[in-house]
């Protein structure tokens, strides 16, 4: 099995531990939420990993043992070997300095030097990976470096996970100028739109964010009260959809109690559904811990 199979099937492994927080259906929490796949862009092949301080090389010179070294990328960028001396190193692939040392060493030392450069640690480079992983914190790229590589070494996702995950690029941008991308990953059994977010190339600095379920309130005359995840645009009509609809008690004159996250201000949103339906009010779209409450009808 070739290293991307291997790394898919530990992925899909470690979904199936946490089902219950990737699994199908909109439904009340306890029950099995569906989550909707989100399109990315197919990604665009890795870039060669290109050496940093603090990066450890091990350079190899056939036949020349004493030539051979494990040296260090030091903070000016250089690596010292014995005849070259200092040589500069930062910035490059490993092909770009086999082919840098090898000219070096047939320009003055030796006939036809074979020569083979290796990356024994990788120090230098990194992407943040926080959120709803069970091992968040700091990972090392590795050569090409994609997202499944660096959600397998957070020990995937915790059971509180929405498969929700927001990439934000602090050097440069992806394809297209975004500074962020945002996805949704399926459930234990992986799509092939997941399999394509799942390849995306990271490059240092990145930001890998697994963000945590949301979830809305319907209480009141509808058939089934409880709690749901919030996902997507989901918007009053459609959450008091997903409770069962009204019962034929319910009013259609509903109330959004919204608690503002920063001022911890409430809000009473009031929504009238035929208004909505007739197209005299706009169907507002809901955020988290927001609760529908349908009362009552006066007869």
């Amino acid at each position: 099995m070739s290293g991307q199979g291997r790394a898919l099937a530990v992925f899909a492994a470690l979904l199936l531990l946490v089902t219950p927080a990737l699994a199908q259906g909109p439904t009340p929490e306890g029950t099995t939420p569906t989550p909707t796949p989100a399109a990315a862009p197919e990604p665009a092949a890795a870039p060669e990993y290109r050496v940093g301080a603090g990066d450890v090389l091990d350079v190899m010179v056939f036949g020349n043992e004493d030539l051979s070294r494990t040296a260090t990328v030091q903070t000016n960028g250089a690596i010292e070997l014995p005849l070259l001396g200092a040589i500069p190193v930062a910035s490059l692939t490993i092909g770009e300095i086999k082919v840098k040392l090898t000219a070096l060493l047939a320009k003055d030392y030796l006939v036809s030097p074979q020569v083979e450069v290796k990356v024994r640690e990788y120090q230098s480079q990194f992407v943040i990976v926080v959120g709803e992983v069970n091992t968040p914190g700091r990972k090392p790229i590795r050569g090409r470096t994609r997202l499944i590589d660096v959600l397998v070494e957070a020990n995937g996702f915790t059971p509180r996970a929405s498969g929700e995950i927001l990439v934000t690029r602090t050097d440069g941008t992806f394809d297209g100028g975004a500074k962020t991308l945002r996805m949704r990953l399926g459930s234990s059994a992986l799509t092939a739109q997941d399999q394509v977010n799942l390849e995306l190339p990271l490059r240092n600095g990145d930001i890998v964010t697994a963000l945590p379920k949301y979830y809305v309130t319907v209480e009141g005359e509808v058939n089934r009260p409880g709690r749901y995840p919030l996902e997507g645009d989901l918007t009053v009509t459609g959450a008091i959809s997903i409770a069962g609809g009204l019962t034929r008690f319910g009013s259609s004159n509903l109330k959004v109690r919204r608690i503002e996250p920063e001022t911890l201000k409430i809000t009473i949103l009031e929504v009238d559904l035929k208004g909505v339906r007739k197209g005299k009010q706009k169907d507002p779209p809901l955020q988290p811990n927001d609760v529908i409450s349908v009362s009552r009808r006066l007869f």
